[in-house]
């Protein structure tokens, strides 16, 4: 892994003492910060109709969700050796 400077380092520890709020909007404009140019037309719009239609298919009943304990209880299992 590279090596942090101390600017780096020292705003990796500012981040840190955030609150968990806070430290994910970080990331998330962190993310967005990556992305050049801009989005291709329609993908946003693409998006929200996807989110729609799976949140339509859970509250109907069609898509039965697994509890997240669960699905890590398994994902250990399937891969012990990966932290």
């Amino acid at each position: 892994m590279a090596q942090m400077n101390s600017q780096v380092s020292e705003l990796l520890e500012k981040a840190l003492a955030l609150s968990t709020q806070d430290r994910g909007l970080l990331i998330s404009r962190l993310i967005e910060s990556l992305d050049e140019g801009p989005a291709e037309e329609g993908v946003e719009e693409a998006w929200a109709e996807e989110i729609e239609r799976r949140v339509g298919d859970i509250r109907s009943g069609r898509v039965k969700t697994i509890p997240g304990e669960q699905v890590l209880r398994e994902m250990e299992e399937e891969f012990p050796d990966v932290e």
